[in-house]
């Protein structure tokens, strides 16, 4: 399997997802930065505390990546499917359900570290952005960034799998701009931010999401063999 997973990442080049990536998060950094500094500097306060801080750049990223997970599932499965690609892929001498579990854990993994590394990057660049502009009037205590951080995997785990949800729809009729699209909805369901109040705050809001996402996949698999679409 691992195998399988490398030759499907260099056959789709991941590592210019990886480059999109680390751009991405630059830009993020940058935007929260600005804005914060240019609010700063008029007497707004933007951030209260370094928890709705992290929280709201924590939403940011999750909603980027199941977008981004999006897009990789039109790559790597509903263009497959569209340009008949995948027949030739049945062909070879190798386990049809192998090849998309590869594939979806490649999303899977992809999605999951890239939530995390990037709360690093972006929530770390904010903090030391912050000693010298002090945006914050308030310290980050380290009670407050471990309990971040637990909240940060957990919901990169739970993110990882609701990012599947899109499969079915993308399956529907083999298209790559309707994954993208159910991908969108289901961040305005757990990213929208009114007041500080998120429905991912809600836990079985999430975990459901992510349940279903896993049933998903495993129809995906299940019913490869006898047919090449979700229904």
């Amino acid at each position: 399997m691992l195998k399988l997973i490398k030759l499907e990442m260099k056959k789709f080049k991941m590592g210019g997802y990886v480059r999109s990536s680390l751009i991405t998060n630059v830009i993020i950094l940058g935007v929260i930065c600005l804005i914060s500094y240019v609010e700063n500097l008029e007497g707004a306060i933007v951030f209260e505390d370094y928890a709705v801080a992290l929280q709201l750049i924590e939403t940011i990223i999750r909603a980027t990546y199941i977008i981004f997970a999006a897009v990789l599932i039109s790559r790597l499965v509903i263009n497959e499917y569209k340009n008949k690609s995948i027949t030739v892929l049945f062909m070879y001498p190798i386990n049809r359900k192998s090849l998309i579990i590869a594939k979806l854990l490649i999303v899977v993994i992809f999605t999951f570290v890239n939530i995390v590394a990037a709360n690093i990057f972006v929530g770390g660049g904010f903090y030391l952005v912050d000693q010298f502009a002090q945006i914050v009037p308030d310290q980050l205590t380290l009670s407050g960034l471990g309990k971040h951080s637990a909240s940060v995997v957990m919901n990169a785990l739970s993110a990882s799998c609701m990012s599947l949800i899109p499969l079915y729809f993308g399956m529907r009729k083999f298209s790559g701009s309707t994954t993208i699209i159910s991908s969108i909805f289901i961040v305005l369901i757990v990213c929208q931010n009114m007041n500080g109040f998120t429905l991912n705050s809600i836990v079985f809001v999430p975990i459901t999401l992510a349940v279903i996402g896993a049933i998903i996949a495993y129809l995906a698999i299940r019913n490869i063999e006898n047919k090449d679409v979700i229904h």
